[in-house]
């Protein structure tokens, strides 16, 4: 793709074959079969079959089918059925995970307009904007949404609006200007793209690009060729999933060739295999980790974090790196006046005084010279000229005996007519209107600082009317620059009282009144947010299409751009080599003027770091890297929706803020998650146990498949849901984000579930051992009432790290109730005659109920023993 905005425009003309008379109809037809028309092209995706199928590829679900056979060819239905719906089941529930809408490029289409108006033939014709080919000259006016990108032919104070593609909401002055130099999409003055906003003045355009060709079809290539990454918490699942799988492979076949030597019939060692498969495999733990999160997700909603991407919750409390954009997610997206420079004084809104007729004259200026209005409170107009009228609002009234005078904005511009104006444009950077004050035709003007001080004659102080020296115009120069050094736009403000008609001609000669600084002031809780998340470990880093000196000054007061911090744009970006920018990646505080690919490239390096990475933005300029991120996150208010279709998480209030809280349940979420998973694998670890026990001792099997099924997926799965519900540690935030790499099985995790599992099946294989000396029924049937039951009772050690004595149930009824549900659950099958046959079960005598009950809770009084020990240590 050329950079036609470094090329002359009769050369641009040359290259494309065109010419103001636009192409002629044979020529575009041509060009659009060599083209092919002006739209986005998609990537291709899965359809939900082959998603679905895909679901069944793991080899754990592979050995439950295997068991499913096994068990059909042994007669064991009921077995045979269950299983099946849970693997059905299973694949579903993955299948609507992966399923998400793939709205992206859908939405980048919508943010073509559906018209053009193009010359052909000499003659203007308005034509669908998919046939719209590079060389047409086309037509664009204010409310036009702009169809392809174009350079400038001939212009008419023309405004364009391309938050979509910069990230800056603020308005960009076209103009016909030449450049010799690279610069960066946001400066590119005489040029316009697909997807922005023409929002004043008109101009005439040469098509350069069209379709994935544009600035806006480069972002839609690398939203194609941008993968979603799979979070820690899946990798270390997948990672777990097929460690255990092969385990379970080979203990089986060891399980299975030794009953096979000890002469036990072939479909009794089966038997044993199958049982031990489906001990072993936690058939519930894919879904009790998606129920988590979807719970999680819902506190997180009700804190203005959208989860979409439910796999992303987790992630969140290993995130890092924050890469935030600027503009309304750290600052208010709303600009404000702050400091104000008049009669060689610095003041604010509430400090001028309206008894001074300079401060007047400076007030007549900015309220009048201004075509904005306040509706409700809600600026109408440029932000940056209501942002004057919220100024004046602050200023004190006038003083008259005891009463206090003051004049609405109205009401002022009711009582003075604007005779004639003539309106701000981007080639002379002013804005003048005449009025008639106190009876003398006045001029007011207002604009850029260096274009009206060489128009000033004068200077108007607190004790009069002065001559405009090289001093005086040095000191208010000095006072712009400071300004404009901490991060503020500067509007120089002047009037003239002369009879003279009003035009582009007698913009000179003027008084100068003063200086009005505006910014888009911080939010308050950005800077206590980035201090959090400094604590919390976190790097914040800024992201933005804003200038330098703007951005930084922002992020110091914020507090992420410190001493000996860096700030680069994206042109000194691209100039850097990647083992410069690997180098300088943790030094670097901001980014400014930044392109998309200059984003992704930012995202990929903190990556190569091993660092989880949250990516803010609410543009399509933002989508890529949003896809490209660990944690992509999008604007609710102002995000476009390509950026919230990218992202994993979506801001409903656009606040930082809000991020912050979201790791923070995202961190609690992990160690609920983490709990949950230490209850099931001691859980199966301990009927493992059971049964490799009875093989090698050649006792009958201890458990059938539809009981382990029941255990695993019933009476395990409300435990494990309780403990997902449990509150955040107060001191989540305090900790260091954990290490991606690491997992959650390093070796004092399985350390504990190896010794929890051990406790348990040691009630468990006592409680069999019993039963033996009455029958191999009963033997089962004790053994299965006393798993189920102890792994209930086990639901209770898994909460936290603290003793039930010290967490109680106040913060968490769940887990009480979990547990007398699953209590409910097992009486219904021991007590009632009917679902015997379905459980294989048998009656059991009083004495050993009440023996299964003090088994099962053994284990859980040893766990709480050694939690308090600890605890009072």
């Amino acid at each position: 793709m050329k950079d036609y905005y470094l090329e002359k425009k009769a050369q641009i003309e040359k290259d494309l074959n065109s010419g103001p008379q636009g192409l002629s109809a044979d020529e575009a037809t041509l060009r659009y079969q060599q083209y092919g028309p002006n739209v986005l092209e998609e990537s291709k995706k899965q359809t939900t079959f082959q998603v679905f199928i895909s679901q069944f590829k793991d080899l754990m679900v592979i050995i439950l089918i295997v068991a499913a056979l096994i068990s059909a060819c042994m007669g064991d239905i009921e077995s045979t059925l269950v299983i099946l719906v849970v693997l059905i089941l299973n694949a579903v529930l993955g299948t609507i995970q992966h399923i998400k809408a793939e709205k992206s490029l859908a939405s980048l289409k919508s943010l073509s307009s559906p018209t053009a108006k193009v010359f052909r033939d000499g003659q203007m014709i308005e034509i669908p904007s998919e046939q719209v080919v590079p060389g047409d000259v086309m037509t664009i006016e204010a409310g036009d949404m702009v169809v392809a990108d174009g350079r400038i032919l001939d212009i008419h104070s023309l405004q364009v609006n391309e938050s979509s593609l910069t990230g800056e909401s603020t308005n960009v002055d076209k103009a016909d200007v030449a450049f010799d130099h690279e610069v960066p999409l946001g400066d590119r003055l005489n040029m316009v793209y697909s997807g922005s906003l023409v929002t004043y003045g008109r101009a005439t355009i040469l098509v350069t690009g069209t379709g994935m060709e544009t600035e806006i079809g480069k972002i839609a290539s690398l939203m194609n060729a941008t993968k979603e990454k799979r979070t820690p918490l899946q990798i270390t699942l997948d990672d777990f999933s097929s460690k255990l799988a092969i385990v379970i492979m080979i203990i089986c076949v060891v399980i299975f060739g030794m009953q096979i030597l000890r002469g036990q019939p072939l479909m009794d060692s089966l038997l044993f295999a199958v049982a031990l498969a489906v001990a072993a495999i936690p058939e519930a733990l894919s879904s009790i980790v998606t129920i988590v999160q979807a719970m999680g997700t819902q506190r997180m909603a009700k804190e203005n974090a959208i989860i979409k991407n439910l796999a992303a919750v987790e992630s969140l409390g290993s995130v890092s790196v924050i890469c935030s954009d600027k503009t309304g997610t750290l600052t208010q997206n709303k600009m404000t006046v702050e400091d104000i420079y008049v009669g060689d004084q610095t003041y604010t809104a509430d400090t001028l005084d309206l008894h001074n007729q300079l401060h007047r004259y400076l007030l007549y200026d900015a309220v009048l010279n201004n075509d904005s209005s306040l509706v409700d409170g809600k600026g109408i107009g440029d932000p940056t000229e209501y942002a004057l009228l919220e100024m004046y609002r602050k200023v004190p009234g006038i003083q008259i005996d005891e009463d206090t005078i003051s004049l609405t904005e109205s009401q002022l511009r009711d009582a003075l007519d604007r005779m004639e104006e003539v309106p701000f444009d981007s080639d002379r950077k002013l804005m003048s209107t005449k009025y008639k004050i106190h009876g003398v035709s006045t001029i007011l003007t207002k604009g850029a600082v260096d274009v009206l001080l060489d128009r000033c004659q004068s200077i108007r102080l607190d004790d009069g009317i002065h001559p405009m020296t090289p001093e005086k115009k040095e000191k208010i120069l000095a006072k712009n620059q400071a300004f404009s050094a901490s991060g503020l736009r500067v509007l120089a403000f002047a009037y003239k009282e002369d009879d003279e008609s009003l035009s582009k001609d007698t913009e000179y000669g003027f008084t100068f009144l003063g200086l009005i600084s505006e910014m888009d002031p911080p939010r308050e809780e950005s800077v206590m947010a980035v201090a959090q998340a400094k604590k919390a470990g976190i790097r914040t880093v800024m992201i933005t299409g804003d200038h330098k000196v703007t951005a930084t000054a922002i992020a110091r007061r914020i507090g992420i751009f410190e001493d000996g911090d860096m700030a680069v744009t994206g042109l000194e970006l691209d100039a850097m080599s990647e083992a410069e920018l690997d180098q300088n990646i943790e030094k670097i505080s901001v980014y400014a003027r930044v392109s998309p690919e200059n984003k992704i490239r930012i995202v990929e390096a903190w990556q190569r770091k091993g660092r989880i990475v949250s990516m803010t933005g609410d543009g399509v300029n933002d989508a890529p890297a949003l896809k490209k991120a660990d944690i992509g996150v999008a604007m609710g208010i102002t995000g476009t929706e390509v950026s919230k279709d990218a992202a994993s998480m979506i801001l409903a209030d656009d606040n930082f803020a809000t991020i912050i809280k979201a790791v923070a349940n995202g961190r609690t979420i992990y160690e609920n998650i983490k709990n949950a998973i230490l209850y099931l694998l001691s859980g199966n670890l301990s009927a493992i146990i059971t049964v490799v026990y009875a093989s090698i001792l050649a006792l009958p099997v201890p458990f059938k498949a539809v009981q382990l099924l029941f255990i695993n997926l019933v009476t395990d799965s409300l435990p494990a849901l309780a403990i997902g519900m449990e509150p955040g540690a107060k001191d989540i935030l305090n900790r260091k984000p954990r290490d991606p790499k690491a997992g959650f099985m390093d070796r004092p995790f399985v350390q504990k579930f190896s010794i929890q599992g051990a406790l348990i099946a040691l009630a468990v294989i006592v409680a069999y051992q019993m039963g033996l000396q009455t029958s191999a029924n009963v033997a089962c049937t004790m053994a299965f009432s006393t798993l189920t039951l102890a792994r209930l009772f086990h639901g209770f050690n898994c909460r936290n790290e603290h003793s039930i004595f010290r967490l109680g149930f106040k913060h968490n009824w769940y887990s009480l109730y979990a547990f007398l549900l699953g209590v409910c659950f097992l009486s219904l099958i021991l007590f009632i005659p009917a679902l015997h046959s379905l459980f294989s079960v048998t009656p059991l005598t009083m004495q050993q109920t009440l023996s299964i009950g003090g088994l099962a809770i053994l284990p859980t009084l040893l766990i709480q023993l050694v939690k308090v020990i600890k605890e009072n240590q």
